[in-house]
C-alpha cells in the first residue's frame, strides 16, 4: 500500500487561515500565534517557527496582514502582527471555500460509511 503524506502547501494555506482567524481577535507576535495554532490542531513538534514566519512574511507580501516592532518592556523588541482590510476579506473568502469543502468531505465519509456497511470497502 502506498504511504499518504500530507502535501505542504496544503497545511501552509490551512495555517495562513487559522493566523487570519486569530489575528481577527487582535494583534499578536508571531510566539504567541505559533502557541494558538494548537487549538487547531498544529502539533507543535510538526510547527516550525521558521515556517510561521515564513508564512506571515508572506501574508504580509499579500497585504493580508501587517506588522510593527513592539517594543519588549526588559526583553528585545518584538514584532506584532496584525490583520488588514485585505486579510479579513481574504478570511470570508477561505471560509465560504472551507465551508463548501466540508460539505464534500461530508458527502464522502457518507457514502463511504454505507459502503462499508453493506460490505464494500478494503479487500
Amino acid at each position: 500500500m502506498q504511504s499518504i503524506t500530507p502535501c505542504g502547501h496544503h497545511m501552509r494555506r490551512f495555517m495562513e487561515i487559522c493566523l487570519l482567524e486569530l489575528l481577527q481577535n487582535g494583534a499578536a507576535h508571531g510566539y504567541a500565534l505559533a502557541e494558538q495554532l494548537s487549538g487547531f490542531g498544529f502539533q507543535s513538534d510538526e510547527l516550525k517557527l521558521s515556517t510561521l514566519y515564513r508564512t506571515l512574511r508572506g501574508m504580509e507580501q499579500a497585504g493580508w496582514v501587517q506588522s510593527r516592532w513592539e517594543s519588549g518592556g526588559h526583553g528585545p523588541k518584538k514584532r506584532v502582527y496584525s490583520i488588514t482590510p485585505k486579510g479579513s476579506e481574504a478570511l470570508e473568502m477561505w471560509i465560504e471555500v472551507l465551508k463548501q469543502r466540508q460539505a464534500r468531505i461530508s458527502k464522502l465519509l457518507s457514502v463511504h460509511a454505507a459502503s462499508i456497511k453493506k460490505g464494500g470497502g478494503l479487500s
